[in-house]
């Protein structure tokens, strides 16, 4: 089966202030193991063997005036290695007119979407942004708006309880598409906390112009668990249908507590009762479209 990584990152450690400055919280936990460079080789290295024929890099945070650096730099990696296929680069939608930016970033042939986390909590170890209503400013709803004009899509990271928001701001976008990072991020596993994941799941998923990426889901629970896969697999895709869902890594995160083959495995078999072209969507066509590698 052919197969397209749609979420993995390599870094230099010291381009990343998370990486190279002092320890910071993470949602993912201790992360030592990755406090280093993760070069591509290293990457393809750990994919050997797997079937992944391509894959997306996501912006890694670098300090936010050296988005263009990033991807500078990606596309000297991939002219020496022939990877990535594809970038997802960094791009602030809280200013007053992001297209400035985007000009910069749309002279980069491998640029294919924005990714800016918008996931905020109420603990304060998962909070990223600023504020957890991004997704209504009407700054940052009319910055993505201009996505489309450069056919960029934009990968959407919010939990469960900002998708309301995310939905008015997918239909507030409706030529652009959204890709939910990590479905969405589950982190209360709770009877309570599933159901209203589920609830808020499925507003973001009444939107056409939204897919889900299957990636991160060893995050909270910091282990690569077959089972917590299998269900957020089969919840996801139930949602979504597997014409909107793309199968991701999110190495070298996941690499904290597992192997990419081992990894791969248990995305493939939650997916193992699904018809060959459900199948093919997930883990190469869907990204295929979204990212046109």
């Amino acid at each position: 089966m052919k197969i397209i990584d749609s979420h993995f990152h390599v870094w230099r450690q010291a381009d990343l202030p998370w990486l190279s400055g002092p320890m910071q919280p993470r949602i993912f936990g201790p992360y030592e193991a990755i406090r280093r460079d993760y070069p591509m080789a290293e990457y393809l290295g750990d994919t050997a063997g797997t079937g992944v024929e391509k894959a997306v890099y996501v912006q890694a945070n670098w300090p936010v005036d050296k988005a263009c650096d990033e991807v500078s730099w990606l596309q000297q990696v991939a002219c020496e290695t022939g990877w990535p296929q594809a970038v997802v680069a960094y791009a602030d939608m809280t200013v007053e007119d992001a297209r400035p930016a985007l000009d910069s970033l749309a002279r980069f042939s491998l640029v294919r979407g924005i990714r800016q986390q918008f996931h905020w909590h109420e603990n304060p170890l998962y909070r990223f942004a600023p504020t957890p209503d991004l997704c209504l400013d009407l700054h940052v709803q009319r910055n993505i708006g201009y996505l489309a004009d450069y056919d960029f899509s934009f990968d959407l990271q919010v939990f469960a309880g900002q998708m309301a928001a995310a939905a008015t701001l997918a239909d507030a976008c409706p030529e652009v598409g959204f890709v939910l990072q990590h479905a969405g991020m589950l982190e209360d596993l709770s009877e309570n906390g599933r159901a209203q994941w589920r609830a808020s799941l499925s507003e973001l998923a009444a939107r056409p112009n939204v897919s889900a990426k299957l990636s991160g889901f060893g995050t909270f629970i910091h282990r690569n668990d077959a089972g917590h896969v299998a269900w957020l697999v089969e919840e996801t895709v139930a949602l979504f249908g597997a014409e909107r869902c793309l199968w991701g890594s999110n190495f070298p995160i996941e690499k904290l507590w597992t192997d990419y083959p081992a990894l791969l495995q248990a995305h493939l078999q939650a997916t193992a009762g699904l018809s060959e072209t459900q199948r093919t969507d997930i883990f190469s066509g869907t990204a295929s479209r979204i990212y046109r590698i």
